[in-house]
């Protein structure tokens, strides 16, 4: 099992960073550039029970990617499971800390590769991850700053 974890402190209201998580473009917003795939469909928004299927591709091969929210607290967090997908287990916390006059922004994964290959791909798949959500949270600070 994989424990990836990443935070950063935002100039905003968690009230203002979790609105923003609400958007209806915001898979769009935080799918980093370099990524091959896209979002083919979502529905429920953040709550329980929300899901979205992407079409990834991990090389040349086509991937689909499941995944429903198990867990939610307006403006505190929610929770992301994979059905279906690329890893053996995935669980996405999205969490929104207050600090003062912002947030703490805290994406927690667990997750463990196909294969029981943790061991030899795990440091691939945390390189993935730390550049991936330097990329969302830079995203998600430049979207609500106050200007």
């Amino acid at each position: 099992m994989l424990c990836f974890v990443h935070q950063t402190r935002i100039a905003a209201s968690p009230e203002t960073v979790f609105a923003f998580h609400e958007r209806e473009d915001i898979l769009k917003l935080l799918f980093p550039p370099w990524q091959k795939g896209h979002a083919v469909s979502r529905s429920g928004g953040l709550e329980v029970g929300a899901r979205v299927v992407f079409r990834l591709w991990l090389g040349p091969f086509p991937v689909t990617w499941i995944a429903v929210h198990t867990a939610f607290e307006k403006n505190r967090l929610f929770v992301d499971e994979q059905e279906k997908g690329p890893f053996a287990y995935w669980r996405h916390r999205h969490v929104f800390v207050p600090d003062g006059d912002g947030c703490i922004l805290r994406d927690e994964i667990e997750c463990s590769a196909p294969l029981g290959l943790d061991r030899w791909i795990g440091w691939w798949i945390e390189r993935d991850l730390r550049r991936m959500f330097a990329y969302r949270h830079e995203v998600t600070a430049r979207a609500v700053a106050v200007t």
